[in-house]
């Protein structure tokens, strides 16, 4: 992809920005708070520097909102999870707060970011950047010798993170059996925590994320199957996060990340479906089960995944203050929870994680935090579908421009998607790895076929084939 065509593809994603009314850059008076308190943050007393903390993130990352230390104890492992205070330096209702509610999330975009807070916090004083003290709202979850949650307990604290690592780094390490200290034991407690997770009925849905990359002088579509250790380290910020909603149910206050149970229609839909498409579903299997195993590379299998995720759709969040809601789990997790490990990123995080400093410290929660609190489910709605559509416009945009040339040729797909009331449904491609609308008789579900491109629009983002 030429240089030119790269500008092309950013005019697309500043349209995006502009269709999306994504915010812009920070007004001075953000930039002139975040300056000032990145200097004189409310530190903590308690020292845990002695820690020795790692994180593991995407190579490059500077906003690094997670540090972590494994050990074993008699019968079991302790969890110490840093997550970056940014209650430390933003003030409620301050420029930087009132802001960080309008933006509500960090949206990803291929060309960059439109971030939640400042970069001098966000990049900066408020990362836990290796090497560099920093405030932390410090985890310490006791597990038992098969990973089950037995305590635990957070507190402000000062900290310090030794290294940097990526996942590639971790799995190799892991791989080839160099891994030691916390290392080893990620990988140990993610098996134990994916193991419970399984028991529990909960869903870790192995489908590839096709993702927008940067690829020479421009951009490609590319489809990327999590590593091993992307999974270990998400059951810690789960494990953590079920520790959170469990502190805040049993406090009567808080705000909890639910999904509802799939309606008992929609899942006799999808047990018809896997039974047409000859994936074993047990009468008495939960649906994560089911998945368990299941290989996206397998024409079928990656048909059921796709159709399949009608069941974990409807995740919101639900803030309470007395009586916990009657819906208080989340149907993935297959138990309550709570976000609270990305504050740098989400802004529910801070919010959550100040409920439950207070609540361990035995103190009410601060009637600002109560006051907000009320507010946020319909912030992180709106925000949310934002940031989920910037997403899919950029990887639609990249899809169309990657095919713009290729109209009339012909393809090898497989069929994802069937739509219930007319002709076609949508197809993937295999390569460019494209998911596209895909027009004419009735598809055959989870079969491999053979299509032609008959649209393929950069300005409309828009990709359309039709049965050769």
């Amino acid at each position: 992809m030429s240089g030119e065509s790269r500008l092309r593809l950013d005019d697309g994603f500043e349209r995006i920005r502009r269709e999306l009314k994504l915010p812009e850059e920070f007004p001075r008076s953000v930039i002139d708070e975040a300056e000032w308190v990145a200097e004189v943050p409310r530190l903590p007393r308690l020292d845990r520097t002695d820690l020795p903390l790692i994180t593991i993130d995407p190579p490059g990352s500077m906003d690094l909102d997670q540090a972590m230390h494994l050990e074993e104890r008699p019968g079991g492992y302790r969890v110490w999870y840093a997550i970056a205070d940014v209650a430390a330096f933003v003030r409620p209702d301050g420029a930087i707060d009132r802001e960080a509610r309008l933006r509500g999330e960090t949206v990803y975009l291929p060309d960059g970011r439109v971030p939640l807070h400042p970069p001098v916090l966000s990049e900066g004083a408020a990362s836990l950047l290796p090497g560099l003290t920093r405030p932390a709202a410090l985890w310490c979850v006791d597990l038992d010798a098969e990973g089950r949650t037995v305590g635990a307990d957070v507190t402000r604290a000062l900290v310090r993170s030794r290294e940097r690592l990526d996942y590639d780094y971790v799995q190799t390490a892991v791989d080839t059996g160099t891994a030691d200290g916390t290392l080893r034991l990620l990988a140990e407690i993610g098996r134990l925590r994916l193991a419970l997770e399984r028991d529990r009925g909960g869903v870790a849905l192995p489908t590839p994320e096709r993702e927008v990359i940067p690829d020479g002088d421009g951009y490609r579509v590319a489809v990327r199957a999590p590593l091993a250790a992307e999974e270990w380290n998400a059951q810690i910020s789960l494990l953590t996060g079920m520790a959170a909603a469990s502190m805040m149910l049993d406090a009567e206050i808080g705000l909890l990340r639910v999904l509802p149970a799939a309606p008992a229609e929609e899942v006799a839909r999808v047990r018809r479906m896997a039974a047409a498409l000859d994936i074993p579903w047990p009468e008495e299997a939960p649906y994560g089960e089911v998945v368990h195993g299941l290989d996206p590379k397998t024409p079928g299998h990656a048909a059921f995944l796709q159709e399949s995720v009608v069941l974990l759709r409807g995740a919101d969040y639900v803030a309470f203050n007395g009586e916990p809601p009657a819906e208080a789990a989340h149907a993935a997790v297959a138990a309550p929870y709570a976000h609270v490990t990305a504050p740098l990123r989400r802004l529910a995080d801070r919010y959550a994680s100040e409920i439950c400093l207070a609540i361990a410290a035995g103190e009410p929660v601060p009637e600002e935090i109560q006051r907000v609190m009320v507010e946020l489910p319909e912030v992180m709605r709106a925000t949310g579908r934002r940031a989920s559509a910037a997403a899919r416009a950029c990887v639609d945009l990249v899809e169309a421009f990657v095919l713009r040339e290729r109209v009339g040729q012909t393809f090898d797909a497989v069929v994802i998607d069937v739509d219930g009331e007319r002709p076609g449904g949508q197809v993937q491609i295999d390569e460019p790895p494209v998911v596209a609308r895909c027009d004419g008789g009735r598809l055959p579900l989870g079969d491999r076929v053979r299509v032609r491109l008959t649209r393929a629009d950069p300005a409309t983002r828009e990709v359309r084939f039709t049965l050769a």
